[in-house]
């Protein structure tokens, strides 16, 4: 994969939480800019704008997404790893997430200024998806 991609910053921030296995469907989960739900046979993973997150939800707060812009196809290989490999030499932790069109990135706000360096470093384009934050 040695292709440049675009990535777009989605605006807001985003939690990451964890309810149990058989919890049903939270409606507060639905809405946003993103918004996903993953089950296991162990757990339940919600990723949504964080002030949608209720009180007393288990959660890891202030992750900030990156959007690979256009579609993927599925037989396009190392995408995630073109991205992933320069945020590790970093130090930056990554959750990542796929949809059936593309890939996400999300990374603690604290880290995206330097994950935004990094990504261009490796000639990468980063734009905030709103047009209006400030990006390195």
């Amino acid at each position: 994969m040695g292709r440049s991609l675009e990535l777009n910053v989605l605006p807001g921030r985003m939690a990451i939480c964890r309810l149990e296995p058989d919890a049903e469907l939270p409606l507060w989960a639905g809405s946003g800019v993103l918004s996903s739900l993953t089950r296991t046979g162990s757990e339940t993973t919600v990723v949504c704008p964080e002030e949608d997150v209720p009180a007393g939800i288990t959660c890891s707060r202030n992750w900030r997404c990156l959007r690979i812009g256009g579609v993927l196809d599925f037989s396009e290989t190392g995408v995630l790893s073109s991205l992933t490999a320069p945020l590790a030499r970093e130090g930056v932790p990554v959750y990542v997430l796929s949809t059936y069109s593309t890939d996400l990135i999300l990374v603690k706000e604290t880290d995206l200024s330097k994950a935004v360096l990094a990504l261009k470093g490796c000639g990468h384009r980063v734009f905030p998806e709103n047009g209006h934050e400030r990006l390195p």
